[in-house]
């Protein structure tokens, strides 16, 4: 796709229909400029200096099969905060949502770049948010995500599960040494599939390893400022981060207009 086209944010080039059709993503590297680039990463820390600060402060603390969760209100908007897996670990690993938390991540949910390819994915005219999330990766101590699918998380609140892409937003240079995300080429054609049953709580979230041969793994190994729309289907997941550089990445899911977002009951519509 040409560079005028990514910067006016047009929708899918033949390419990248085939490749959703066939994988189940398509990458689109470098789509946001350098200064873009770090006023996102600023509003980031910003976001992750006010979780830190709003941490100690809340009651609403609970663990599920080791990952710990706190309930935390920024600048009065509530998010949730994942922390590292160690016990002794302060530090944060996902912030869900993140859109409202600061300026430039409320534009960005409209940014043409971003809604004009997710209103073909979606197929319809309009679109809106249907969840976001901030995943830290910090050096060294960001862990790994295991294989799994978005579809088995959201299935009990809605019934529209096909029409839910995910954008991921690379805020840092991405390879397998610091863990980039990974994908299951052509994993999103059998829909949903089953779940790890019997390891824990969480454990029918994840993808069962003989669902998918793990041969078929795409590292989107890309330059910070790269977009990554995947299915809600896709198999997807990453390695620990051992490196001494951050893997910051932004996630963002549409769906069509007009619907609830789904921790919030409110609408965002996007783009509009």
């Amino acid at each position: 796709m040409a560079a005028a086209e990514l910067a006016s944010g047009k929708g899918l080039s033949i390419h990248e229909r085939k490749a959703w059709a066939e994988d189940g993503f398509f990458f689109r590297p470098a789509a946001f400029s350098p200064p873009e680039l770090a006023a996102l990463r600023e509003a980031a820390e910003i976001v992750v200096r006010a979780a830190e600060a709003a941490v100690p402060e809340s009651d609403e603390r609970y663990a599920i099969d080791g990952n710990r969760y706190v309930e935390v209100r920024i600048h009065g908007v509530p998010a949730t905060v994942q922390l590292e897996h160690e016990a002794a670990s302060g530090t944060l690993r996902v912030i869900e949502p993140f859109h409202r938390l600061h300026p430039a991540f409320e534009r960005l949910v409209d940014d043409p770049r971003i809604v004009d390819p997710m209103r073909e994915l979606v197929g319809a005219d309009r679109v809106a948010l249907f969840t976001d999330k901030l995943n830290l990766k910090r050096p060294r101590e960001g862990s790994r995500f295991d294989w799994h699918q978005d579809s088995p998380y959201w299935a009990h609140f809605c019934a529209h599960l096909d029409r839910l892409p995910n954008v991921l937003f690379a805020l840092d240079d991405a390879d397998l040494g610091n863990g980039c995300f990974r994908l299951i080429a052509g994993s999103h054609r059998r829909g949903m599939l089953p779940g790890r049953a019997g390891e824990g709580v969480l454990g029918p979230l994840f993808t069962r390893l003989d669902q998918f041969d793990e041969r078929d793994a795409v590292a989107a190994e890309l330059p910070a400022g790269s977009l990554v729309f995947f299915s809600p289907h896709s198999v997807h997941g990453s390695l620990p981060n051992r490196s001494e550089r951050a893997r910051r990445a932004l996630v963002l899911t549409y769906q069509p207009p007009d619907l609830r977002l789904f921790k919030v009951e409110r609408v965002r519509n996007a783009g509009c």
